[in-house]
């Protein structure tokens, strides 16, 4: 007996399957998907360990019009598969199809663009609220992994979720891992309910109204098939509690579950990467620099949201720092006022985030980090255009966000050097609240001393007529730009701001009888420090042009083609001063 994964094109056509052939078919879709992600790469572990459930779900459930909601939805692959989009994961030539998220521009069958947390249960209150309105009767369901479950918004979720009084089903996925591992008592409690087989009297569902139901293997079909068809067309909430194993039936995905979490290609075999890079990195040098001043300080104290390993934080540099590392786990919100919590205690907490989950928590950046005058320090990764390019995680939308924050001090290096020296000074000597933007692209050096005097323009090279205004890793457009310009004859003058958040009004002012300045950044030019620039420079005569990125969401996206669109290249720049 054989499946040929091509003649699956809806879930509609497994719904006559044996238990067999649906053993069969995981299989299939669990190799397939493999020989994908090893030779693409992709999220490894949170699709290999869902390969049973995602089949199951759609066996019994009768999606589309049974509302499926995937979160943080990196875990959808299977559910690609078995919804018309197999050649994505069966043909090379298809492999970018589809997103690594879900996406209603793709199908019916994806609700929602989601790649952030602890989304699901929300977004299925609000599907079934509409659905009891209009009186239908369609199962909504979340899927949603214990990591995720940990989320503030996650936790508020679930505590409503059963005053619906209507059918609501939660799938709780657990494998015992957040991206690393997790962290919190909720999972202490997790562990007592997989050791009692779902049965430990103290169980936080039950208490919040749910009717629960344990899965003990997470993987057998017949398990989840059973579960799943117990679940389905209740009138109230239900959550299902399956133990899965990440990254199941891939050796070195199940030995390594931090590592194949997400990876880029593979050896299936070895589990090493084909595609090492060995070109320095600023997250090592953002590890190593934060080694050094919790071994001289034991009051500094580095922070993370559950993605430890996005900006350097191994295992072994974990170890490394002891207690004075902390994973409050993918809580980006209880992470940021935790470190205000730090420095009003005389801690010096540094948090690392990744440029798009930093959106989660702007309230408490703003409220109990700025309002409160407290001397933390933020470094953001995965910046800018050169960051990760899925549009649910895109990085460049944080110059405007941040730097518009009354009392916050953002700053922006261009340098390998600058990057450390920043770092040094916020966190040696720390008295404001600070959020260092750490560059993208290739790591730069220069050779000249650094100015720390960070609050003023540096000029870079000293001109006439046109100024170029342009910060972090775009300083090197500039320059390039500069070059174009001297050999027609034209000699700028290039400046790097380092300061997002405020105007060197001395450098400004020398510049307003220039005939045109021109600032460049890696973000959206709405809100942006260029804005500020056209500002104060706006009673003056002289022209300013501020380039930048549109405001637009983008997806998947070439930069040189993303630079092109916006003016941003020497050429284009070099043509309009």
């Amino acid at each position: 007996m054989e499946i040929n994964l091509k003649d699956i094109h809806t879930p509609s056509d497994i719904k006559g399957f044996s238990t067999e052939q649906l053993h069969l078919l995981s299989g299939e879709l669990r190799a397939a998907l493999m020989r994908k992600l090893a030779a693409h790469g992709g999220h490894v572990g949170p699709n290999l360990g869902v390969v049973e459930a995602t089949v199951a779900l759609h066996y019994v459930f009768d999606a589309p019009s049974d509302k499926i909601v995937y979160d943080v939805s990196h875990q959808s692959y299977v559910h690609k598969m078995l919804t018309g989009r197999i050649d994505a994961f069966i043909d090379p030539a298809h492999y970018d199809d589809v997103t690594g998220y879900t996406c209603p521009r793709e199908s019916e069958y994806d609700l929602f663009e989601v790649g952030h947390t602890s989304t699901s249960i929300a977004l299925a209150t609000g599907l079934a609220k509409a659905r009891d309105l209009r009186g239908g009767k369609e199962n909504v369901v979340a899927f949603i992994g214990d990591a995720s479950l940990g989320g503030g918004m996650a936790l508020e979720a679930l505590n409503y979720a059963p005053e619906l009084k209507s059918n609501i089903i939660i799938i709780l996925n657990d494998n015992q891992m957040s991206i690393a591992e997790n962290h919190g008592e909720l999972y202490s409690h997790l562990s007592e309910l997989r050791r009692t087989n779902g049965t430990a009297a103290d169980n936080i569902f039950r208490a919040l109204g749910y009717e629960y139901i344990y899965v003990d293997n997470g993987n057998d079909l017949r398990s989840l098939i059973h579960a799943f068809r117990a679940a389905k067309g209740q009138d109230r909430a239900v959550l299902v509690h399956i133990n899965t194993m990440k990254g199941m039936g891939l050796p070195c995905a199940e030995a390594h579950k931090e590592q194949f979490h997400y990876n880029g290609p593979f050896d299936m075999k070895t589990g090493a990467d084909t595609c090492i890079s060995t070109a320095e990195s600023y997250d090592d040098m953002f590890v190593q620099s934060m080694l050094r001043h919790m071994r001289a300080d034991k009051n500094v104290v580095a922070l993370t949201a559950g993605t430890p390993g996005a900006f350097g934080w191994s295992p072994e540099m974990r170890k490394a720092a002891g207690e004075q590392f902390i994973d409050t786990g993918i809580t980006e919100q209880d992470c940021v006022t935790m470190a205000a919590g730090l420095a009003r205690g005389g801690a010096r907490p540094v948090m690392g985030v990744v440029s798009t989950f930093l959106q989660r928590a702007y309230d408490q950046l703003s409220h109990d980090i700025a309002i409160n005058n407290l001397p933390a320090t933020f470094v953001i990764f995965h910046t800018g255009i050169y960051g990760l390019n899925d549009m649910t995680h895109l990085g460049f939308f944080d110059i405007s966000m941040v730097s518009n924050i009354p009392g916050i001090r953002y700053l922006a290096p261009a340098s390998a050097e600058e990057y450390l020296a920043m770092i040094d000074q916020t966190v040696g000597s720390p008295s404001t609240p600070t959020v260092i933007r750490t560059p993208g692209g290739p790591v730069r050096h220069r050779d000249t001393p650094v100015d720390t005097d960070f609050d003023r323009y540096e000029i870079v090279e000293r001109g006439s007529e046109v100024a170029l205004i342009a910060e972090g890793p775009f300083l090197a457009i500039a320059e390039e730009t500069a070059a174009l310009l001297r050999a027609r004859g034209i000699t700028p003058t290039v400046i790097n701001p380092r300061i997002l958040s405020s105007v060197d009004t001395v450098c400004l002012d020398t510049l307003k009888d220039y005939r045109h300045v021109i600032t460049i950044e890696d973000g959206i030019i709405d809100g942006g420090f260029g804005q500020k620039v056209a500002a104060y420079l706006g009673c003056s005569p002289v022209r300013v042009t501020c380039l930048g990125l549109k405001k637009e969401f983008l997806d998947r996206y070439s930069v040189d083609e993303v630079l092109a669109a916006n003016g941003l290249t020497p050429a284009q720049i070099a043509e309009i001063a």
